[in-house]
């Protein structure tokens, strides 16, 4: 990390610098992978695209927040100065964590055969159509997916070489956020091979699939880099399993009710893809207990393409059993304990008020 990039001193501030950041690391990796031969330089261009084009950086901010709130508490521990950690090594991290989200969501949208990702090509389909215009031999469809498996490890192997060295205290935090992400990962598709509609199995994956790796775990990072006392960093971490559950939930939401233009992705993917997630869950118990021929028209919107007017039914049905209701009352409940904890918890008046916004705005999107 070089002193020439921005350093946010507010959340809002943060992708620009994140995206300096992840610039910067291009700018040596990916000519460091066309020197092994000029085709896995190609493979890293598509995997830089693939991390430009965009998103939310949820992460990121959530981490560079951690840090501001550590490194202004009472009571952190900076017996490591002179050589302690400093805002542009809490950047460097923030920005690596959107490697490992690199990672996460190719192999994502491998998983769930998906088409598009923020209304681009997935980086599969990338690699397919590339070998359908270069005429090459074999199945197109075989080497996307092959393709985007290993540029999808590159990514995380990425991750790691820009976040390192890590105080050990921070490296134990970023190995457990890689084996929560991976384990809720395999769990997501456990319960997708075995029909597992329980409302407890969503939840499970929910809490280390999303809420740990996308909020709870990044504050703890943040603030364990800081030095934050262990209080502040157990309050952080309440706040980010509420924040991070709701998140989900909202992404449940937008998975059947969002509009394909804001969310980037085909209306209904979700139940295209199968996904077992919190808002099926509830929706098929609640239609079991008031027609079970109700719940069995749900259960057949799920796990094949779907008309338009398919779609439909099954919103229908998620809407009059009240599942959709009950979804938002516990994104409503969360929000209001995170927020709670944020106001006692030991943090600046900048700080606090930003990661309220923040929160807010996470709880209540569109995309």
């Amino acid at each position: 990390m070089t002193s020439a990039l921005p350093i946010p001193t507010t959340l809002d501030e943060v992708p620009a610098a994140v995206e300096s950041a992840l610039r910067e690391f291009f700018d040596h990796a990916v000519p460091a992978a066309a020197g092994i031969d000029p085709r896995v330089g190609t493979a890293a261009d598509v995997l830089r695209d693939f991390v430009l084009q965009g998103g939310k950086r949820v992460r990121p901010r959530f981490a560079f927040a951690g840090w501001l709130a550590g490194s202004s508490a009472t009571g952190r521990d900076t017996t490591a100065a002179p050589s302690a950690p400093d805002a542009a090594d809490a950047l460097r991290i923030a920005a690596a964590l959107e490697l490992v989200q690199a990672c996460a969501l190719i192999h994502d949208d491998i998983i769930d055969r998906s088409d598009t990702r923020r209304g681009n090509a997935t980086v599969h389909r990338v690699f397919e159509q590339r070998h359908r215009r270069d005429g090459w031999s074999g199945d197109p469809a075989h080497h996307g997916l092959a393709a985007a498996i290993l540029v999808g490890d590159l990514a995380l192997a990425w991750a790691d070489d820009m976040a390192l060295p890590l105080p050990p205290a921070v490296a134990q935090v970023w190995a457990a956020m890689r084996t929560e992400v991976l384990g809720g990962q395999y769990l997501d598709i456990v319960n997708e091979a075995d029909g597992d509609e329980s409302i407890g199995a969503a939840y499970r994956v929910m809490r280390f699939k999303t809420a740990a790796y996308t909020v709870a775990r990044p504050l703890e990072l943040g603030a364990t880099l800081a030095g934050a006392p262990a209080g502040l960093i157990e309050d952080l971490r309440s706040v980010g399993h509420a924040l991070g559950i709701a998140f989900q939930l909202r992404d449940d939401l937008l998975g059947v009710f969002g509009d394909p233009d804001l969310t980037g992705k085909p209306s209904g993917d979700d139940l295209v893809a199968g996904k077992r997630t919190a808002l099926l869950a509830v929706g098929l118990a609640r239609a079991t207990e008031r027609d079970r021929d109700l719940a069995d028209r749900l259960r057949d919107c799920v796990g094949r393409p779907l008309t338009d007017a398919e779609v439909g039914t099954a919103r229908t049905i998620l809407a009059d059993v009240g599942a959709v209701d009950e979804i938002e009352q516990q994104i409503s409940g969360l929000l209001d304990k995170a927020l709670t904890t944020l106001q006692r918890a030991d943090l600046t008046d900048s700080v606090r008020d930003d990661l309220t916004a923040f929160a807010h705005r996470i709880a209540h999107r569109a995309t």
